[in-house]
């Protein structure tokens, strides 16, 4: 046998030895993908996904698709030569997974996390659209997440507002439900909630959780709707970079005619009840999702504009969007004039 035979024989089981280690092996990272896109106007088992109760509603087609992104939760992991393929993937991505998760984190506290966030960025969706339309709201605090098997599942729910505790009237930071819970001895504590317009009162007796009296519940700052919005949309989709779409399409469902003059338009980005349009992660991974949807204009917050133009797009239109009342002009203006000049990426971030 041959030396260079021999080094052959030697190496060879070597080789395939690495090759599984690398298809095995975890890696301390965490893989972005390009997820589903969900049409904010389309309906659901029958009905309009955007539900509006006391206040006329004109749904008349188009498409305004929020997107998402796949990402690997926090207790799975991906192999080395799955990291591998996404580096040098034009549509996938990855990040080291101390940058995007806390230590120590479970899915349950991640799915917690994502589903406060979508409430919030809903409600804060919903006040965006109603100013813009010229309502003024007053401010409450909000029931966000409550968690499941803890005091007051089944009697306090997600979006409840809470008008007082034990008789005492909650301000918008709700230091007075910590209060009241911690220093209840034991004892049940009266809450006050405004519940789909009507008042209720609910008696919740805390637990003792590692010392501390809770109720399993967590708040926010929100507002006092002068009618009812609700969106239907999958629970297991969490995260508040959907604003910006729920905006556009409760703002198109409350006002007459079709923002969207029956076109397909995507986007993402968080929104502020002023109508600030905040960044999100993953664009990249969410604009060939649009794209694949037949999505023909891509709304861009602007921190995104830089990396959103490195996106595999295709002929899809990618505009900028600061804020809300800026989004809505654009898409106005490319529905009457799809070469209308219209709010760039170019030279911005």
């Amino acid at each position: 046998m041959t030396r260079r035979t021999l080094a052959i024989v030697i190496s060879a089981p070597l080789m395939v030895v690495l090759w599984l280690t690398a298809a095995i092996a975890p890696a301390p990272y965490v893989q972005f993908s390009p997820g589903m896109t969900v049409d904010v106007l389309s309906e659901v088992q029958g009905q309009e996904r955007i539900q509006v109760s006391g206040h006329e509603t004109y749904y008349d087609g188009g498409e305004l698709r929020m997107t998402t992104v796949g990402v690997t939760r926090p207790e799975d992991s991906i192999s080395l030569l799955t990291a591998i393929s996404a580096w040098l993937s034009d549509e996938r991505a990855v990040v080291p997974y101390d940058t995007y998760y806390q230590d120590g984190i479970t899915d349950e506290e991640n799915d917690a996390e994502t589903a406060v966030q979508m409430v919030s960025s809903q409600d804060a969706a919903i006040a965006a659209a109603l100013i813009e339309m010229g309502y003024e709201l007053e401010t409450t605090t909000v029931v966000l997440f409550v968690t499941e098997g803890m005091p007051a599942d089944g009697k306090i729910g997600v979006r409840d507002h809470i008008v007082s505790v034990n008789g005492k009237p909650v301000a918008e930071d709700g230091s007075v439900i910590v209060d009241e819970v911690q220093g209840s001895d034991g004892k049940p504590v009266v809450f006050e909630v405004l519940r789909e317009g009507k008042e209720v009162t609910v008696e919740v007796t805390p637990k003792d959780v590692d010392g501390t009296p809770m109720i399993g519940i967590q708040t926010g700052p929100s507002f006092k709707f002068p009618f009812q919005v609700s969106i239907n949309i999958d629970p297991r989709i969490g995260g508040p970079s959907a604003g910006l779409m729920f905006a556009l399409g409760i703002y198109d469902t409350l006002t007459k005619g079709s923002l969207t003059g029956g076109k397909q338009l995507a986007g993402t980005g968080t929104i502020s009840p002023d109508g600030k349009v905040g960044p999100i992660g993953g664009i990249q991974q969410k604009i060939p999702a649009a794209r694949d949807a037949g999505a023909e204009l891509f709304l861009v917050p602007p921190d995104n504009c830089k990396e959103a133009l490195g996106g595999a797009n295709g002929d899809m239109v990618l505009v900028r969007a600061d804020t809300l009342s800026s989004a809505v002009d654009a898409i106005e203006a490319w529905v009457a004039d799809p070469s209308a000049e219209l709010p760039s990426c170019e030279g911005v971030g």
